[in-house]
């Protein structure tokens, strides 16, 4: 183990595990975050908290963290590299095992041009990988990173994700990009919405084929569409998203959608149980997490 946490312990036990989303509100109290939240707990095993997502400012990723560690939710902190240098993010990592956070998400984060202040200056003292270098040194060695090299007692335990895109592994297919991370110290992978199941399929027989999923643990993207129109949008707009055009006749065909994209939700993560490499599922819904929690409730995901 590398943590202290309840989902490395589920992942390494072998259980298919259930992660859900959760974007900080916008709101200075503990009871903003819980109004959230507070519908997913017991029904998954963490929540992705996101840092600042769309660009946009938010409550901060670790306090959000820690109130819902304090409230029995297991966190994952995400981590970009927009808006920090490393001394902040190091800070951070050292403080994040102490307030009760055992997983974190590297990603580089949206351009600050998506936002709404556009005007900011972005950070970008690192990229997604460096930063996971970064995370597994402090871990690993409990030194602060070269030149520095000082002591840190106890070492951060955290266990360390990146995030990755399913994708029909056609003749160009390649595994640099994993590699990579893997290389850099990904323990497990969080992955965009996977809606095409049989694409999905594809992709993981070939990570398979290629021995990356006995290095790190792959929890799959999906979540409950709103409607048709959404379906369109996300696959118009969401890079590397792809709704089949008959999960959307399907959706647009049904007296209530909304029921229908969770029903839809609930389905693929069943199928996911039985596709060998994929180690759980990630449930995202923007705005959606009692979305989430209906799906996971009606269908009883959990088990």
């Amino acid at each position: 183990m590398k943590s202290n946490g309840n989902l490395e312990a589920k992942l390494r036990a072998g259980d298919f595990v259930l992660t859900a989303e959760t974007t900080p509100p916008d709101g200075a109290s503990e009871a903003s975050v819980m109004d959230k939240v507070g519908c997913l707990k017991g029904l998954v095993d963490a929540v992705n908290v996101t840092d600042g997502a769309g660009a946009r400012a938010h409550m901060s990723a670790i306090a959000t963290c820690a109130m819902m560690a304090n409230n029995g939710i297991e966190p994952v902190l995400q981590f970009t590299t927009r808006d920090r240098n490393r001394l902040a993010i190091q800070g951070d990592m050292i403080g994040a095992p102490a307030l009760g956070i055992h997983s974190i998400l590297c990603l580089h984060g949206d351009s600050i041009t998506n936002g709404d202040q556009p005007d900011a200056k972005p950070v970008e003292d690192m990229d997604s990988r460096g930063l996971m270098s970064m995370a597994r040194h402090m871990r690993d060695t409990g030194t602060f990173p070269a030149p520095s090299e000082r002591k840190i007692d106890p070492a951060p335990g955290l266990i360390i994700g990146g995030a990755e895109t399913p994708r029909d592994p056609d003749e160009n297919f390649n595994t640099k990009g994993i590699e990579a991370k893997l290389e850099a110290g990904a323990d497990f992978f969080q992955t965009q919405f996977a809606y095409d199941i049989e694409v999905l399929k594809r992709y993981m027989a070939a990570l398979v084929d290629r021995g990356i999923t006995e290095k790190a643990f792959f929890i799959v993207g999906v979540g409950p569409i709103m409607s048709a129109r959404s379906a369109r949008w996300m696959t118009e707009n969401l890079f590397g998203v792809h709704v089949p055009d008959h999960v959307i006749a399907r959706i647009e065909g049904a007296d209530d959608e909304k029921a229908e994209g969770r029903k839809i939700c609930a389905e693929l993560v069943e199928q996911f149980k039985e596709i060998e490499g994929i180690s759980g599922a990630h449930l995202m819904a923007p705005r959606g997490e009692k979305a989430i929690a209906q799906t996971l409730s009606d269908y009883n995901l959990r088990g």
